[in-house]
């Protein structure tokens, strides 16, 4: 037997180019079959001493790498030769493929991503994302790449995708592509710029990050090599790929591929044909014997065989189809069938007769004529040339030369369909008489070449006329006969039979492939086409001969017997009668194999003895193990188990090489599989079994498998087992029955394990569409038959068992992740802290959730809401137990409502869930007993506040507000909305309103910012604020009416009286109440609105209306009594009084005018900048200036009769042009200016200055109601 160990391992590496850091974990089950192991060197091998060993590989036996010794080493030994031999038939199988061809159409699988790789992207983005890199990005941008990073790159389930070799680069970019796509779309629009340019551009960014510095079309070696498994493989690739899935040496290959002649397209030929009809006699048997295979019924006995027979007719049909001679010219000739056949498959078949016009063969020959020698009877500056013709053909001529150097180098092509043709060639002169009509021939050779003839140019004797002096002309040339394809042997042999060749007699033979199933002997004559005689070789057996005493001629023997016929043949030669044997022996596809006899009686006795030529040297010992492989009978073999250590070595090298391929054979695995189950008659039922078997082993190891392949493999086995013919195989073994319930057992296991933990199974929806196939996959296993689909609810019912235990398992990996243990001890922060924690990333689990495997359960999504309940679920527990150990009164657990609340109300299937009611009903008393003391404790701070308040105006609340001696809950800090802005739109109020409005305003938005699910308790709590705002404001605008009266009555009447600051914060308290009313008292405007309620709100506006009345009555009373003490003052100056004789002495000057318009200067100044409405200061004014000319107008009524003094004028002129020209400066309009009042009292003082003006001539000074540029300041 061939020893494993007699040379140097050259390509026992089962491993190919996989890389160690992207192997899926080894499956834990052994191999379901026999199955090869490395082949070790032997402990005596010098070159093999301390090579280390390597551990097994998924699949691999147990014991691998264990000593030779015992039964252990024979037991390797047998598994040695069992995949030698395994290597022997796929060898067959590439040599020579009629069934199957590499596919072409296969999804070319990507690069796996290693641990290297996954950590170099982890840095890349991390320098893109630190700016360490020179790429361009926005902010938006920037901000998915940190979401990519953070929730993806990061991900413990990426590092385990990674690790079982399941993940590639594309995964990356389409994780990462359909994370920016959902938040692009929700970008708003931009002009000029459409949201497809923005994903181009996104995308085309992280492919510069994630290749980094890299050139993306360099490749390492490695990889190069790698990727070539991918492409259509040429027949030496394929031959070095199962080299190293079976573990066979180079030496060992080099050995079997001489011993098989896998170059020999002829003898690959015979052999498929010795094959198929070993095939046929092996159904026969069985027919004959009864020795079936036991099936599921007794009826399918003789189907059994029939499909035998079927398949082989196949094989036959496929063989009969190919050309003659792969590579060779692609034609085929046609047999002539007898009429009464209808089956041309039937190759036994008497009928079927071979006539001489079937044999066509085509020859090409080429013709180089080199040059002349021996020509001497032409005068050296003659002309020769040559002519060359094959007999029946065209004639074609050499250039011309000087008959001193008769050289030429010309070829000439012809073809022929004679196999022993006639050529002739001729050397000629130019005549140069003047009536020569024709050159003068000097010489001729006629040749007959054949395709065995030598190749390279020689010389030949030419014939010359008998005059001639040219004895010894000779001419160099060389006739090139090619073999044409379905030529497969020629020479000359001596033959006689008896019903051909029935006179002993040397004769040109050629065996010709008429096509692959017929060959023919056919004897020719020179020139002649067709074969003399011919014999149709099917059905014969040739085999070497003794020598022939009695027959003349020929030194070595053999022959071709039939019934009914001999045929003896002899040549001369050993070497040749071999080749000649060989052929015949490939031509006939007979069973038995010649035996070249022994060298003494190899000759014919009247012959000396001649030593044949071995055409292979190799050692003894692995000549009869090469031998002894090549020779079995593929028929004794056991091919099913074969094929399943096949292509369970053939999925371990795939899933171990560098392609992310999840269980998917590459086109030439796929190629050289197809063909050996139709070469060797393997069931496909038997295939598609060993397949599941071994893809489960691997996704029972957290392997990534395609479960496509899956589903097409059970469905194939499903529909054979019961009864639907899906490759038209009819049988069903009991054992196939058998392995297909338990495979379907094992399979429903395994997929009720990947729904459940589908997060890991398929992380973030990789690979693409795998959750969806695997339950697409789970109801056809759930089927009965084929035909009988799965009740809806069970494949309903069994999901929903399946998601309601993924979710106790995500929960629990979810705890794990972040690393939280329930603490009793632990204090309430740290406990309120962790549940914040937990709960962030149980939104992400379930938006992930959402976003990667919704489209997969979207044949049920109240599924999907379920497994998130029951997720939430798990999780109130922890935040119960968290939320029960908070002190009372504490409001640090209101942002864990706002984060969960604004997740669920968003999302439709959870909205008003279980887990959000239980969430409502946990804050409800929260929220209500902090609205409570909410309004307590601003109750108390506006009695306290306005108690104490000095009604200066604000400028910065906080500053006030942290001398406010109040103990009041805080306000949460878990959002940050606009309320956390500047306090109120106005800082003009005083600092309790102030605190007020603000208090309101944020307790209020807070319960906005809650967004409580429930309608009818949020309405309830914006009514209860809304009159707790109404109330409020109503104590505001009292306690701001009680103190402006106060402060009125406490001031004077006299020029020395001001508006002070107070005064005007009073009023900005009153228009921010007015302000802020709208917003705090008034209802949304989507709620309906009663009529109690609209008018407790108009009684909030009526009151507010009244006291800004009532304020403005009092201060303008107050200003006009100013006017009034000026004018009585005036007064002691009528005429007729006691003090008027007495005053008209002094010279009183203008001190009281000038002082009351410095009271109305200083006053509307104050008015101006201390209130900030204008409308209410331009209110004050118009009523302050229709006051004072009322009180003027009055005045001067009461004296019509009496002439005014002139004091009096002067005082009154100058007090009411001052009053009017300020009032109007103040933006009075024009029409209060002039009112009839002013029209009066204007009127009475011209009259009185023009009296004044006759009198005293200038007795005014200057003083006159007539305008002027000239104004007294």
């Amino acid at each position: 037997m061939l020893d494993p160990s007699s040379s140097e391992d050259t390509g026992g590496d089962t491993g190919g180019d996989s890389d160690p850091e992207a192997a899926p974990e080894a499956p834990k089950k052994p191999a379901a079959g026999p199955a090869g192991r490395r082949g070790e060197d032997d402990a005596s091998s010098s070159r093999a001493a301390g090579r280390r060993r390597r551990s097994a590989a998924p699949g691999a036996e147990p014991g691998a790498g264990a000593p030779h010794s015992g039964a252990a080493g024979e037991e390797e030994e047998e598994q040695r030769k069992m995949k030698l031999q395994i290597y022997v038939f796929v060898l067959r199988c590439i040599a020579y493929p009629f069934n199957a061809k590499q596919p072409t159409d296969m999804a070319r699988r990507q690069q796996k991503v290693n641990k290297q790789q996954l950590q170099a992207a982890k840095e890349r983005f991390l320098a893109f994302l630190s700016g360490e890199t020179q790429i361009v990005a926005d902010e938006a941008f920037c901000n998915a790449v940190r979401s990519y990073y953070e929730g993806f790159l990061k991900s413990e389930r990426v590092s385990r995708m990674v690790h079982s070799g399941g993940c590639s680069a594309g995964d990356f970019r389409e994780v990462f592509k359909k994370n920016i796509e959902r938040r692009v779309r929700s970008l708003p629009e931009i002009d000029g710029l459409s949201k497809e340019t923005v994903l181009s551009s996104w995308i085309a960014k992280y492919d510069a990050i994630y290749r980094g510095e890299e050139d993306a079309r360099r490749l390492t070696p490695r990889a190069q090599l790698s990727a070539a498994s991918e492409l259509i493989l040429s027949k030496e690739q394929l031959y070095e790929m199962f080299q190293q899935i079976l573990g066979i040496r180079k030496f060992e290959h080099q050995l079997l591929y001489n011993g098989c002649q896998l170059d020999n397209v002829d003898e690959q030929a015979a052999q498929i044909r010795r094959e198929l009809d070993g095939r046929l006699q092996l159904a026969e048997k069985i027919s004959r014997d009864g020795r079936h295979t036991r099936f599921v019924s007794a009826d399918m006995e003789p189907l059994y065989v029939e499909e035998l027979r079927s398949a082989v007719n196949l094989l036959m049909a496929n063989l009969e189809s190919l050309p003659v001679s792969k590579g060779g010219p692609d034609f085929k000739q046609k047999l002539k069938r007898s009429t009464m056949n209808n089956s041309f498959l039937d190759m036994g078949d008497e009928g079927d007769v071979l006539s001489k016009s079937d044999v066509v063969l085509s020859f090409t020959l080429e013709i180089v004529i080199v040059e002349v020698q021996g020509l001497k009877s032409v005068a050296p500056n003659r002309v020769v040339y040559c002519t060359m013709e094959v007999e029946g053909g065209e004639k074609l001529q050499t250039d011309q030369a000087e008959a001193s150097r008769p050289q030429w180098g010309t070829q000439g092509d012809f073809t022929t369909t004679h196999p022993l043709p006639s050529v002739k060639v001729k050397l000629f002169t130019e005549s140069t008489g003047v009536l020569a009509l024709e050159d003068k021939e000097l010489g001729r050779v006629v040749l007959n070449p054949t395709t065995n003839g030598p190749k390279q140019a020689d010389f030949h004797r030419m014939v010359v006329p008998k005059s001639s002096q040219d004895a010894e002309l000779k001419i160099k040339l060389a006739v090139r006969m090619d073999k044409p394809p379905n030529m497969k042997h020629s020479g000359y042999l001596y033959a006689s039979g008896q019903r051909v060749w029935k006179r002993w007699k040397k004769r040109y033979f050629v065996l010709v492939q008429v096509s692959q199933y017929t060959f023919a002997m056919c004897s020719f004559r020179e020139k002649k086409a067709e074969p003399q005689e011919l014999m149709q070789l099917e059905g014969y057996t040739v085999d070497y001969s003794d020598p022939q005493p009695g027959l003349q001629g020929g030194r070595v023997f053999f022959n071709a017997v039939k019934e009914g016929d001999l045929v003896m043949l002899a040549c001369d030669d050993e070497q040749d009668r071999m080749l000649w044997v060989q052929a015949m022996y490939r031509a006939t596809g007979q069973s038995y194999k010649p035996v070249p006899p022994p060298q003494n009686k190899t000759t014919n006795c009247r012959r000396g003895l001649h030593k044949p030529s071995v055409p292979i040297s190799l050692d003894p010992s692995q000549r009869q193990g090469v031998e002894g492989l090549i020779s079995a009978d593929p028929c004794r073999f056991d091919h099913a188990a074969l094929f399943s250590v096949l292509q369970k070595r053939t999925l371990q090298h795939r899933m171990n090489d560098s392609f992310s391929c999840l269980g998917w054979f590459s086109p030439g695995q796929v190629f050289v599989l197809d063909e050996y189950c139709a070469r060797y008659g393997v069931r496909g039922c038997h295939r598609h079994l060993s397949y599941l078997r071994d893809l489960m082993e691997y996704s029972e190891s957290s392997a990534l498998v395609d479960p496509t392949l899956l589903h097409y493999s059970y469905a194939f086995c499903a529909s054979h087992v019961h009864g639907n013919r899906p490759d038209g195989m009819g049988t069903v073994t009991a054992q196939e029955k058998q392995d297909f319930e338990a495979i379907r057992r094992r399979i429903v296991s395994l997929l009720e394990n990947q729904i459940t933990h589908f997060r890991y199974c398929f992380p973030f929806g990789r690979p693409d569409g795998a959750l969806k196939a695997t339950l697409s996959l789970q109801e056809r296993v759930l089927m009965k038959d084929i035909t009988t689909p799965v009740p809806p609810e069970e494949i309903k019912n069994l999901v929903r068992r399946c998601l309601q235990s993924a979710a106790q398992i995500n929960y629990s990996q979810l705890m794990e992740y972040a690393q939280v243990k329930a603490d009793p001890r632990a204090s309430p922060g740290k406990r309120l802290e962790d549940a914040m924690r937990l709960g962030e990333l149980c939104m992400e689990v379930l938006q992930q959730n959402d976003e990667h495997h919704s489209e997969a359960f979207s044949w049920w999504p109240e599924l999907m809401a379920e497994h998130a309940e029951a997720f939430l679920s798990v999780y109130a527990a922890d935040m119960d137990a968290a939320l029960q150990a908070q002190p009372v009164d504490s409001w640090d657990s209101f942002p864990l409502f706002q984060l969960l609340n604004n997740f669920l109300r968003a999302d439709p299937h959870l909205c008003d869930g279980s887990f959000h009611k239980h969430l409502q009903a946990l804050f409800v008393p929260l929220v209500v007993r902090y609205i409570d003391l909410m309004e307590s404790s601003i109750a108390q701070s506006i009695h306290r506040g306005f108690e104490q308040e000095t009604w200066h105006s604000v400028k910065s609340l906080t500053h006030n507000l942290a001398s406010l001696p109040l103990a009041l809950p805080q306000m949460p800090s878990f959002t940050a909305p606009a309320w956390m802005g500047p306090p109120c739109e106005s800082t003009n109020g005083s600092a309790t309103s102030e605190d007020l409005f603000w208090k309101l305003d944020a307790l209020q938005m807070f319960v906005l910012d809650l967004h409580w699910p429930e309608a009818e308790f949020a309405k309830h709590l914006e009514q209860r604020l809304k009159l707790m705002a109404s109330d409020m404001m109503e104590a505001c605008i009292k306690r701001t009416k009680w103190a402006f009266d106060c402060k009125m009555q406490k001031a004077g009447r006299s020029t020395e009286f001001r508006v002070a600051p107070p005064l005007c914060t009073m009023f900005n308290v009153l228009m921010d109440a007015k302000k802020q009313c709208s917003k705090l008292c008034v209802l949304d405007a989507g709620q309906e609105i009663d009529r109690q309620w609209q008018q407790y709100h108009s009684k909030i506006d009526v009151l507010i209306d009244e006291a800004f009345k009532d304020m403005i009555s009092s201060l303008v009373a107050k200003l006009t009594a100013v006017l009034d003490g000026v004018l009585s003052k005036l007064s002691r100056y009528d005429e007729g009084t006691f003090f008027s004789s007495i005053l008209s002495f002094t010279n009183p000057g203008m001190d009281l005018a000038d002082t009351y318009i410095t009271f109305i200067r200083q006053n509307q100044d104050a008015l101006r900048d201390g209130v900030a409405d204008e409308l209410h200061v331009d209110e004050v004014f118009e009523q302050w200036y229709s006051g004072a000319m009322k009180a003027a107008c009055v005045w001067l009524a009461d004296r019509l009769d009496l002439q005014l003094h002139t004091y009096q004028l002067k005082t009154l002129i100058k007090i009411v042009k001052k009053t009017y020209r300020d009032f109007r400066l103040q933006g009075v309009l024009d029409a209060t200016l002039n009112n009839k009042s002013y029209e009066t009292v204007y009127a009475r003082l011209a009259g009185e200055e023009a009296t004044a003006a006759v009198k005293s001539g200038d007795g005014l000074q200057g003083i006159s109601m007539r305008d002027s540029d000239e104004e007294d300041d």
